[in-house]
């Protein structure tokens, strides 16, 4: 994919304006050009061009707030020169697995008074005698090369990756943030749940004892009706016991005299 076509997809709807990060590795550039790029990326911080076939950053345009610019693996040799006019806010520089043999070619970085970390991996100038040493000399204002300071302790993760990373870092706060925010709005919704769950079975209780209330009231209407049902039977018996009439008695004396 060729550099411009990139720098489209990249932008993804939004303005040049509004890119902090950019990573275009592994593109085509066509005569060391940078195809889309321009100076309307002003807010660019972190850009990335790793094999994309560079022999000179002779075209770069000026990104005055890019802080970390990734060029391993290209076959730049030299014309450094621009880049303290073009990137004068620039912390760290990646030139590993280019073309850079002697010293005097990465004279022009000491314009880039804030450079703190340059990595020439892979280049043939780290062959040199005193490789080290020279490069320390030459730049003082650099506290690490290749990863470590001038006194062998490795630059802590951060400064090893640079500011880019420190734009992704900004990102997963973001994301943590909003993972929060949805773990909270889980819980609530489960403390709802169980609320919810605990209403359930209050009702539940509640309708069992109404369960049971209305099998003691038709308990006691059963017991009501056996009394009611009693009271008629006696009731019943006591009138077939009625009081004998007087045609009663004359047939009993009629008995008797016969």
């Amino acid at each position: 994919m060729d550099m411009k076509k990139r720098i489209n997809l990249e932008l993804r709807n939004r303005t040049p304006a509004d890119v902090k990060e950019l990573v275009l590795d592994n593109c085509r550039s066509n005569d060391s050009k940078f195809e889309g790029l321009s100076a309307a990326f002003e807010s660019l911080e972190f850009l990335s061009m790793i094999n994309v076939m560079l022999t000179s950053v002779s075209n770069l345009p000026r990104l005055i707030k890019l802080r970390k610019l990734e060029l391993s693996d290209n076959r730049i040799s030299g014309g450094l020169d621009v880049l303290a006019e073009r990137t004068p806010s620039l912390t760290h520089l990646n030139l590993s697995g280019n073309k850079i043999k002697d010293i005097n070619t990465l004279e022009p970085l000491k314009k880039l008074l804030n450079l703190r970390s340059l990595d020439l991996f892979n280049c043939e100038v780290t062959n040199l005698n005193d490789y080290r040493d020279s490069m320390f000399t030459l730049l003082p204002q650099l506290t690490y090369l290749d990863g470590y300071d001038q006194d062998d302790q490795e630059a802590p993760d951060s400064d090893v990756e640079g500011d880019g990373d420190g734009l992704d870092d900004e990102e997963e706060e973001d994301d943590d943030e909003e993972n929060e925010e949805v773990e909270e709005e889980d819980e609530d919704d489960d403390e709802e749940g169980e609320f919810d769950a605990l209403d359930e079975e209050d009702e539940d209780e509640l309708d069992g004892e109404d369960d049971d209330e209305d099998e003691d009231d038709s308990e006691d209407e059963d017991e009501d009706e056996k009394s009611e049902d009693e009271e008629e039977s006696k009731q019943a018996v006591q009138g077939q016991k009625r009081k004998r009439t007087p045609e009663d008695d004359g047939e009993e004396d009629t008995e008797d005299d016969e």
